[in-house]
């Protein structure tokens, strides 16, 4: 067999022996992964030196590297999310009644783990220790294969996760890593369907779509992320402001931080001076249309077809728009389904808005970086789903199980 053969059916094999752990067992796993995480935090950050050195003679770009960057900060934020992991209820072997037949069949699904799930990804090595333990939890093994910008990251990470798992007899298929980063293995990986169950790629446009149109296996996707904030006519300025300044500059190089901002044409006299002022202060290039631009210094003037970049920096597109209806159009033409976010007094208008925008996840008054799994509860994410197939949005430990059907009966047969 193939290095990716080898691979890929000793996790199939040792995800049978997760699925059956008890809860309070993955709990003490998880804990442990958190815990050699921390201890190993000297010899992490001394590997993404290595990444970090590698990244600057390759003159990548500055939003790539912000997301390669390993800080101690950073590393409690890993050590802390798995924590949360451990803390959330697991979903493995709920069950919820469907029906009781006439015949008095008991009819109910019961929630599954999906199997083995592939990870691809780019720059981004705290994904090693997210999605090892969201897997983990969820009763899945996982394969990862990072990019090769962020390998000396990964491995020390997953070293430090493979430590734990041998402290409780547990192999260490389940948390699988590449460490070749050749992009010719990424063809075989996605191609393995007897072992893998899912492919979850993260990373660039290009990774996603090459991902996307060659796996055999099916595939979460998630282009990337065009956020918009709609400034209503009713909105309150104090609250705008904060959001778009928190949503375009608190970090740039993120999906869920904001591309685009919308302004009602009732209120754009009043509110885009003090939006421009601001953008401004914190060095953000505009991007304006013909009726905004009298606002700003020095804005470039956007053309129609050129709205809907994701910038990944401190840069944004501004639209003035008639009135609310035209605001959903411009969501629903230039958006990426991703997050898009309403400032509004009036409940009515919110509610719509919620409803109308086709999007994974959609925000009244509230910054557009709170689209992210753990600030919504989830522990983690694992990635964020773009289509609905079979999730939306940010993917947590539901969103990595399937549900079977469970029928229980006393005899009966079918006439």
């Amino acid at each position: 067999m193939s290095y990716i053969e080898t691979i890929s059916k000793a996790a199939k094999s040792a995800s049978k022996k997760l699925a059956i752990l008890s809860e309070q067992d993955k709990n003490e796993v998880l804990l442990s992964m958190a815990k050699n995480i921390k201890s190993a935090e000297a010899d992490i950050l001394k590997a993404n030196e290595l990444d970090l050195k590698q990244a600057e003679e390759m003159s990548l770009e500055a939003s790539f590297v912000d997301r390669l960057t390993l800080n101690v900060e950073r590393i409690d934020d890993m050590v802390n999310g798995i924590k949360e992991i451990a803390e959330l209820d697991d979903p493995i072997g709920n069950r919820k009644k469907v029906t009781t037949r006439p015949n008095g069949l008991e009819i109910e699904k019961m929630r599954i783990p999906l199997g083995v799930i592939c990870m691809i990804y780019e720059s981004r090595p705290n994904v090693t220790a997210d999605a090892g333990a969201l897997c983990f939890k969820s009763g899945n093994g996982v394969i990862l294969r990072g990019g090769k910008e962020a390998l000396h990251s990964s491995l020390a990470i997953a070293a430090a996760m493979h430590k734990a798992l041998e402290e409780h007899n547990l192999p260490k298929e389940l948390v699988s890593v590449i460490d070749n980063p050749a992009r010719e293995l990424v063809l075989e990986l996605i191609s393995q369907v007897d072992s893998i169950d899912l492919v979850i790629p993260r990373g660039g446009e290009g990774l996603i779509k090459f991902v996307s149109d060659n796996s055999k296996i099916p595939v979460i996707q998630h282009f990337k992320g065009v956020c918009h904030l709609y400034v209503d006519k009713e909105a309150d300025f104090e609250k705008a402001l904060r959001i778009l300044e928190n949503g375009k500059t608190q970090r740039t190089g993120v999906c869920n931080a904001l591309e685009g901002l919308l302004v009602h044409s009732d209120i754009a006299a009043d509110f885009l001076p003090i939006a421009a002022k601001m953008l401004q202060d914190k060095g953000v290039k505009v991007n304006a249309c013909q009726r905004s631009h009298g606002f700003f210094l020095s804005p470039r003037l956007l053309p129609y077809e050129d709205f809907g970049q994701e910038y990944l920096s401190l840069e944004i597109a501004v639209r003035t728009v008639d009135d609310f209806k035209q605001a959903l159009e411009h969501i629903d033409q230039f958006g990426s389904h991703h997050t898009e976010v309403i400032c509004t007094e009036n409940k009515a208008t919110a509610e719509l808005f919620q409803l109308a925008v086709d999007a994974s996840v959609v925000m009244v008054n509230a910054s557009s970086r709170f689209s992210d799994g753990s600030q919504l509860g989830l522990g983690a994410e694992i990635g964020i789903a773009t289509t609905k197939l079979h999730a939306y949005g940010p993917m947590g430990l539901e969103s990595l199980t399937a549900e079977k059907f469970v029928v229980s009966g006393e005899g009966q047969v079918r006439a």
